[in-house]
Parts: C-alpha cells; sequence; structure tokens
C-alpha cells in the first residue's frame, strides 16, 4: 500500500475507534491476568498457609492447587475472549476500513 493509503487509514475516525477499542480490551485483560496472578503470588509470599491448607480432611491436596489452576484456566478463557472479538468485532472493522480506504 501506498503511502497516501496509510495516511487515509490512519486519520479514518473508525480506526482510531478500533485501536482504541481493541487498546482497552488488551489492557483490561491484562490487567485482570496480572492482578490475579500478582494476588495469588502475594498470597503465597505473605500467608502462605491459607493456600497451603488441606483441601479437605485427610487429603494430601493443597487450597493452592485448584486455586493455580482456575488461574491458568481463567487466563486460556480471557485469552478466548479477547480472540473472539479479535476475530468477529475487531476483524469486521478493519474490513470495513479497508474497503472504505482503498
Amino acid at each position: 500500500m501506498s503511502q497516501d493509503t496509510y495516511r487515509r487509514v490512519e486519520s479514518d475516525p473508525a480506526f482510531q475507534q478500533l485501536v482504541q477499542r481493541r487498546g482497552r480490551l488488551a489492557v483490561r485483560l491484562s490487567l485482570v491476568v496480572l492482578g490475579t496472578y500478582y494476588a495469588f503470588m502475594a498470597v503465597v509470599a505473605f500467608a502462605p498457609g491459607v493456600l497451603g491448607q488441606a483441601l479437605f480432611e485427610g487429603s494430601t491436596l493443597t487450597v493452592g492447587v485448584p486455586v493455580g489452576a482456575a488461574l491458568i484456566a481463567g487466563s486460556w478463557l480471557l485469552t478466548g475472549l479477547y480472540v473472539r472479538r479479535a476475530n468477529t468485532e475487531f476483524d469486521q472493522l478493519t474490513r470495513d476500513i479497508v474497503e472504505r480506504n482503498t
């Protein structure tokens, strides 16, 4: 594409909206993931007994194991959410912008 096409796309209000929406979603999801991981690590560091408790009487499995697994599964789900929005909403906006400016 030519420089003129790049300038038209960059100045398109729909493109600017796309960049803002995609960026906001990425930041929000990143904060959720990082916040939960840092909270988990803070509990491990400052209150290890909480996650070190047995899951139930006589169990060798601790509370930390399912909590850690939930963090990983939650990260996968949030990644899936981003991919779904990227492949539907954001891709459609991108196609509209390209068609309008080429």
